[in-house]
């Protein structure tokens, strides 16, 4: 039996014995000064949908359970209706400057491929705030937000960055019988780059598929290193951990391949446990637990393609659609002493809202000279109220504006086939309430009983639409 194999045996056990591995707080972790400055511990992971991990209905469910990461809720607070948006690189870009990603794609006269699928050298990241108050940021693994000269993660407000700069795909490419590198200029294999600010990253190691094996235990052990580093400093940290799986081609790291017995999937899915597990124990065994935020979550919905094997739980579809297994998955978010233990909300919370929360929970100041579409959730997260600061959103797939969402109403203005990713243009918009009908299956259903929430869904789009006349004009370019 290899040592991941033992490993998912003593986690089985342990669940049997009603157990959970989770960090207890160590005697040093409690001599923190309350006036220090939070650490951050951002985990992002990657196309992993709603149903995956345990406290969300997934775990043992899917063939592998998930004791570390459900620690994170038991010590801390789980959002069953937090948002994204419906792709990697918006979502990402919603994360980091707490605006929507259409936003930064206000641009005319671009070409396809060009600067839009990344974030503008204009916008504000979460690094760039927390650089202002004396934070080291790093970030280890997918950035997905700009791969050209000035827009990489270390040109954002970063300090170091090892990573990939585009999508986990191109781990096919260097191992297909069919890629044509003259095909166009601009194809090139994907490399593993690292930087420092200040500095031109520099291409590692090609990103093949043997490569994407071992990506995410790197990630790991990289960050436990700039723990490490940044601790021994006395500094104050945000590591953003962006884990390069569950986005194809999922596959385990050799340690952990056939050890759940269930597939790569699920075997991925143990992988992720571990490393997340590994985390938490660097934080307790550097006195950092109680002074540190730690937030696990996803950029959206399971893989969209038919191969994939994601859960998105009881939601409809997957990623690249207006659904909510697109829109809605995990978030887990502790910092002991302030975010109540055993917290469970279905409030509507957005990842727009993770900029302005991070900057009240550290004393920043927000930019004045944009629209910023989060709402800081700081009250709500530390159970000052049970309601959260915000009740509405708007759907995008692309630049395409589909519909919005209102409490528990989402009204969608355009459909999409789940399997064909067709769009059809509605005569009349469909109208879904989340919670009499959660699988968004039948758009009649009490509508004739509710035409009244017409009005208050349409003014979410309107004020929306009416933001995005008024947003201050940026500097045109990249």
């Amino acid at each position: 039996m290899c040592s991941a194999q033992r490993i998912i045996a003593i986690i089985r056990l342990a669940a049997l014995l009603s157990f959970i591995v989770m960090p207890h707080f160590s005697a040093a972790a409690s001599d923190a000064s309350p006036a220090e400055k939070p650490n951050v511990v951002l985990v992002l992971m990657d196309n992993f949908g709603y149903g995956e991990i345990g406290v969300y209905g997934g775990g043992a469910m899917r063939g592998a359970p998930t004791p570390n990461i459900d620690s994170i809720a038991a010590q801390g607070m789980r959002l069953t209706n937090f948002n994204v948006e419906a792709e990697c690189t918006p979502s990402r870009s919603a994360l980091m400057t707490g605006r929507y990603g259409i936003r930064t794609r206000q641009r005319e006269d671009l070409p396809p491929r060009g600067v839009w699928y990344g974030i503008t050298k204009w916008e504000i990241t979460l690094a760039e705030l927390l650089e202002e108050h004396d934070y080291v940021s790093g970030i280890f693994g997918k950035w997905h937000l700009g791969d050209t000269e000035g827009r990489f993660p270390t040109d954002q407000g970063f300090d170091e960055w090892i990573g990939i700069p585009r999508s986990s795909d191109r781990a096919f490419w260097p191992d297909s019988n069919s890629f044509q590198p003259d095909a166009h200029p601009d194809i090139r294999f994907a490399h593993v780059m690292s930087s420092r600010k200040g500095t031109t990253p520099t291409e590692l190691e090609v990103f093949d598929r043997k490569k994407r094996r071992v990506m995410d235990q790197e990630i790991t052990e990289n960050t436990l290193g700039f723990i490490e580093r940044q601790s021994a400093a006395g500094k104050p940290f945000f590591a953003f951990v962006t884990y390069t799986q569950t986005h194809e081609p999922v596959d385990p790291h050799p340690d952990f391949y056939g050890s759940t017995g269930h597939g790569s999937f699920a075997d991925v899915l143990a992988q992720t446990d571990i490393y997340v597990g590994q985390l938490l124990s660097k934080l307790e065994e550097l006195g950092l637990t109680e002074n540190t935020i730690f937030i696990f979550t996803s950029d959206n919905g399971r893989e969209g393609v038919p191969r994939s094997f994601g859960f998105t739980g009881p939601w409809r579809s997957g990623m690249f659609s207006p659904y909510e297994g697109s829109l809605r998955v995990p978030f887990l978010i502790r910092w002991p002493q302030k975010i109540p233990a055993q917290r469970v909300s279905n409030e509507v919370v957005h990842q727009l809202d993770v900029f302005p929360t991070i900057a009240k929970f550290v004393g920043a100041t927000l930019p004045k000279d944009r629209v910023l579409d989060g709402v800081d959730q700081s009250d709500f997260f530390m159970g000052e109220t049970d309601t959260s600061a915000r009740e509405s959103l708007v759907i995008y797939i692309g630049n395409t504006l589909f519909g919005a969402k209102w409490r528990n109403w989402k009204i969608l203005l355009k459909e999409m086939d789940s399997d064909t990713y067709s769009i059809r243009e509605m005569a009349y918009p469909s109208v879904y309430n989340l919670i009499v009908d959660p699988k968004e299956e039948v758009p009649e259903l009490n509508y004739l009983n509710d035409t009244w929430v017409d009005f208050p869904l349409y003014q979410v789009i309107e004020d929306h639409e009416a933001s995005l006349a008024t947003d201050p004009q940026l500097p045109v370019g990249d």
